[in-house]
């Protein structure tokens, strides 16, 4: 008896209001403004905000490692701030162009783009890193330079490498899917 429940068939509930909790957006603003104190606090102490908030010229150098790490130092500092989270929340406070990151590491590169001013608007980097990739190819394309089929598989898998894993180095081409096509 202690678990017996009864269904009410016959006088069904009714909706009376379908939506976003009024604080949400304010929790929202909040939990970015958060997020956005934390890398401004931590910038001079983390390889990747300081390239990212004080030498773009090396973000060409900017690592996996180094955005795992940044990563793995905001987890244990602060769980509450976790990028998708975060993700989430920007949802709710502007329009976020494309689909939801493929990943952390891709979500916590467009949150700091977003935040440092780098994008506009909150764009997941994997679109970025395409977009950018198109509008390369076409520019090559268009001038006396033009790819072979095989050349440009090529270049599609390293782009796919660095829209997932946000840098490419001499090293990760003896790794798949490269080393399949004969590695560096």
């Amino acid at each position: 008896k202690a678990h017996e429940q009864i269904i009410d068939i016959i006088n069904p509930d009714t909706v009376e209001f379908a939506g976003w909790d009024g604080q949400a957006k304010d929790k929202a603003a909040e939990l970015v403004q958060d997020f956005q104190t934390y890398l401004e606090t931590h910038k001079d102490e983390i390889t990747a905000l300081q390239i990212f908030y004080n030498q773009p010229y090396r973000r060409k150098e900017l690592t996996y490692a180094m955005i795992k790490e940044l990563l793995e130092r905001l987890k244990l500092d602060k769980p509450a701030l976790a990028p998708l989270r975060i993700w989430k929340a920007y949802e709710r406070l502007e329009a976020v162009t494309g689909t939801n990151p493929v990943n952390e590491l891709v979500a916590l590169v467009s949150l700091i783009r977003r935040i440092t001013g780098i994008d506009e608007a909150l764009t997941p980097y994997d679109k970025t890193v395409d977009r950018n990739f198109q509008a390369w190819v076409f520019q090559k394309q268009a001038g006396p330079l033009k790819f072979t089929n095989e050349q440009m598989a090529w270049l599609r898998m390293m782009k796919e490498h660095i829209a997932t894993s946000i840098h490419i180095g001499k090293d990760d081409l003896d790794f798949a899917p490269f080393d399949a096509g004969g590695g560096l």
